[in-house]
């Protein structure tokens, strides 16, 4: 099986619907750093796993300074995006969405809880 992962920083604005106060209900924006992991048993004809740069481009392409409500169809919680991110890029197995400083949600798809990386 070959690995690789991409680290990538995004800024972008969101408000949440929650069901209690919260200032975080209000539009406010993040810097957050994002991790993607992706593996493959096979290398692509290129040799790779995927192209970096084709995960930046469906990560950073849609997400970087933008207005999430306005991008996506749920709730833009770090979980829900750790998994729309895992759901979008292909090979990908695991999402790690640092929203803030100390504030990490981790998605990994079924079946990858022991993967390496």
């Amino acid at each position: 099986m070959y690995y690789v992962s991409k680290r990538l920083e995004i800024a972008f604005a969101h408000s949440l619907s929650l069901d209690y106060e919260s200032k975080c209900s209000r539009l406010h924006g993040h810097n957050a750093v994002v991790m993607v992991f992706c593996c493959a048993r096979e290398l692509d004809r290129n040799g790779m796993v995927t192209d970096f740069t084709h995960i930046k481009e469906q990560v950073a392409g849609m997400l970087d300074h933008s207005h999430l409500n306005d991008i996506v169809d749920f709730n833009p919680t770090a979980e829900n995006l750790a998994r729309w991110i895992c759901d979008r890029v292909p090979g990908c197995y695991k999402v790690m969405f640092q929203e803030s400083e100390g504030n990490v949600a981790v998605y990994v798809k079924d079946g990858f809880e022991n993967a390496a990386l």
